[in-house]
């Protein structure tokens, strides 16, 4: 398979884009620094807005969700907004607030399970720790962004002479006993309670006394790479679904003057089900679009004028089709890596597509001139959502649901198609320009 160098490096910036985002916080900050690059004006949503035509703004909300918009040159009432929807989070491993255990030599972190990892894909990696820590301010906490880059945790598995059955039975971990990450060698006792808020201090340049609170994840270190006989492929955490965050972000980068108002909305708490002042279940996404409206002049007829007149690409990853397992598949609907976007149905609204935000998909993707596959789950499996089906339903917009094919989905560590990335940018692009 020959793989082009524009290809190529859509895809290494992908990488770079993922290993700059640890978190959900980071990953909010490393939009935010690209947005800010390509010449957006931050908002604040505790200050009044007054937008320009052809503006690009972003406003973030809780540090881990962020909607950025370009002011279209087509009245707002008559053209609408052309939104994609993403999320900043992925399964994994939280601390909890007094994580730090002492006991048998060991010190070790207490943690729970966020969302639905592959808990077994975390174990005998080179773990290291990203989030938000509060700390003391002047008058009030100042939130900071924490990382530790370097392997710092790590999960060991237990031998197989210690679980003979592990390659019948398969690797399994009870979520509170067996879950909890080796951090370092037990000291005396009073020494122990305070190390990893010391940890953390030293890190942070403040007393352990001002640290408050926290919200960390454990994530795998290893950098992001190109893998496969033609380097056709790429393998990195959090490919679900920062690899569509990225691409949406893409997309609103390269539309130049656009005639429709375009909004990348990427929100986090998706992978535990939306519902929080931050997540998609949340007022963000009508808040924004609804003082985007009245700041260019919108009364609340026109407003929801624009909202018929609106259309939501939901992207989030698709699961490609593995042959090492073809009876976890629908038989007709087989999709491959390197295949091109998928349209992904569910007739019970798992997905938000319906026959009429299929077809608008596939016209992008033509006029993109990029390849699309279609995507049902088997029938006697459960099917997961994402956020399409929530903002239509919240908005009252006709939506789609589409991802990019990959393997081994919230796995600590995914694969996915190097073309397929640039081909979902490119159908993106093509929504964005309409």
């Amino acid at each position: 398979m020959e793989i082009s160098a524009q290809s190529s490096a859509l895809a290494q910036d992908l990488l770079a884009f993922i290993d700059a985002s640890p978190s959900p916080w980071h990953a909010v900050q490393t939009v935010a620094e690209r947005l800010r690059g390509a010449g957006f004006v931050p908002l604040r949503e505790d200050e009044r807005w007054q937008l320009a035509a052809g503006g690009r703004y972003y406003v973030v909300r809780g540090g881990a969700s962020i909607i950025a918009f370009v002011a279209g040159s087509a009245a707002l009432s008559a053209s609408g907004f052309r939104l994609v929807g993403a999320h900043t989070d992925s399964p994994g491993l939280r601390l909890k607030p007094r994580a730090l255990q002492a006991g048998d030599g060991l010190l070790r972190l207490g943690v729970e399970v966020y969302g639905g990892p592959i808990l077994a894909t975390f174990a005998d990696r080179d773990l290291g720790l990203a989030g938000r820590v509060a700390v003391r301010g002047v008058d009030s906490p100042v939130l900071r962004l924490v990382r530790f880059g370097e392997p710092l945790l790590r999960l060991p598995n237990l031998a197989i002479h210690m679980n003979r059955e592990v390659n019948e039975n398969g690797l399994k971990f009870n979520k509170q006993t067996e879950l909890p990450l080796v951090l370092g060698l037990a000291g005396a006792g009073k020494a122990d309670e305070g190390c990893f808020r010391a940890l953390l201090a030293a890190r942070l340049a403040v007393a352990p006394d001002d640290i408050l609170s926290w919200e960390l994840n454990a994530y795998d270190t290893q950098p992001g790479a190109f893998w496969g006989a033609s380097k056709e492929f790429v393998a990195d955490g959090q490919l679900d679904n920062l690899a569509s965050c990225h691409a949406g972000l893409c997309a609103l980068l390269a539309a130049d003057s656009p005639r429709t108002t375009n909004v990348c909305a990427f929100f986090d708490h998706e992978e535990v089900g939306s519902e929080s002042a931050t997540g998609a279940g949340g007022s963000f996404v009508a808040d924004v679009l609804r003082r985007v409206a009245a700041s260019l002049g919108l009364d609340d007829e026109s407003y929801r004028c624009a909202l018929a007149r609106s259309f939501v690409i939901s992207a989030d990853m698709a699961h490609a089709y593995h042959p090492n397992f073809p009876n976890a598949y629908e038989p007709a609907h087989r999709v491959a890596v390197n295949g091109g976007p998928v349209i992904k149905i569910n007739a019970n609204q798992r997905y938000s597509t319906g026959a009429d935000s299929a077809a608008r998909f596939i016209l992008f993707c033509e006029k993109a001139g990029v390849p699309y596959q279609h995507y049902a789950h088997r029938t006697d499996l459960g099917c997961g959502s994402t956020i399409g089906p929530i903002v239509a339903a919240g908005l009252g917009v006709a939506s789609v649901d589409v991802g990019s094919p990959m393997w081994a989905m919230h796995s600590a560590r995914e694969s996915a198609g190097v073309l397929d990335h640039g081909y979902m940018i490119g159908a993106l692009s093509a929504a964005f320009s309409d």
